[in-house]
């Protein structure tokens, strides 16, 4: 599934060709996604201006004057700007039809989403309740510690909680708590002060390595431009099971977590 890396990089690349043009027309071919796609969008967005294009966890907010279309990627979906007249594939469920390109989703498990919030975006149910950002001011260690006070998870489901911090999936949990050192079974109410400290340090610079990359391209994911990302290159135990520890020297583990496979080393994560 694309996690923030991937989702701030998708952005950085529309971003560009969507501000501050008209919409010109939605051609919906598969409206069945996650959630239907609402069949007023046409009507809607035609001649309307972009007056934004933002990321809030792993959503793409394109704000309008009276709202926002979200956008998810879901499990394998992925926004690009192709030219017109470029012919759609099987799974090229939406387009959003630029002045001279067009913004396309293509969604192979149709897991993804393309809704319509009246208003401020964050008033969506789906993203009300969110946590903090881990890129922005405001995550700490300290935020990480207050939130795992008396709570009977393990560590790693701590920062894959969007309620508490969000955009972490799968891949860069692992990578993260790779780099500070901590085993993904450990509970997370038994982690210090201090060791949050580094996980949150070891979580900004994961996400900073994955975007400066450009992602990372497991399956499905491209940018804005059609490219793949590098990250998966660096990954530390994401993917390896077996192979040896970048660090020690160890065989890569691979357990599962809440039905989610993760990898960890256990000469270099206590």
């Amino acid at each position: 599934m694309p996690e923030l890396p991937e989702v701030e990089v998708t952005r950085r690349g529309i971003a560009p060709a969507l501000e501050g043009v008209r919409i010109a027309g939605v051609v919906v071919r598969n409206p069945r996604l996650r959630w239907p796609i609402p069949p007023d969008l046409d009507e809607r967005l035609r001649g309307a201006p972009v007056r934004s294009v933002r990321r809030r966890a792993k959503y793409l907010l394109i704000g309008f004057d009276e709202g926002s279309l979200i956008v998810h990627l879901g499990m394998s979906g992925s926004l690009r700007l192709v030219s017109p007249g470029t012919p759609p594939g099987p799974w090229d469920h939406f387009d959003l039809l630029l002045p001279r390109q067009i913004l396309r989703l293509r969604d192979p498990r149709r897991f993804g989403a393309v809704l319509w919030q009246s208003g401020a975006a964050e008033g969506h149910v789906l993203l009300r309740g969110l946590g903090i950002e881990p890129l922005e001011p405001g995550f700490s260690g300290a935020h990480l510690h207050a939130a795992a006070r008396n709570r009977r998870v393990a560590i790693k489901q701590l920062l894959m909680d969007a309620s508490v911090v969000v955009g972490i999936g799968n891949i860069y949990a692992s990578e993260s708590l790779f780099r500070s050192g901590i085993h993904p079974l450990r509970s997370a109410a038994r982690v210090s002060a201090a060791r949050y400290e580094r996980l949150a340090g070891a979580v900004q610079d994961t996400l900073r390595d994955a975007l400066a990359a450009g992602g990372s391209t497991l399956r499905d994911f491209v940018g804005g431009d059609g490219q793949p990302g590098y990250f998966q290159q660096q990954y530390f135990v994401y993917g390896r099971a077996g192979a040896p520890c970048r660090a020690c020297g160890l065989p890569v583990r691979r357990i599962l977590q809440g039905q989610r496979s993760t990898f960890y080393c256990a000469g270099c994560q206590r």
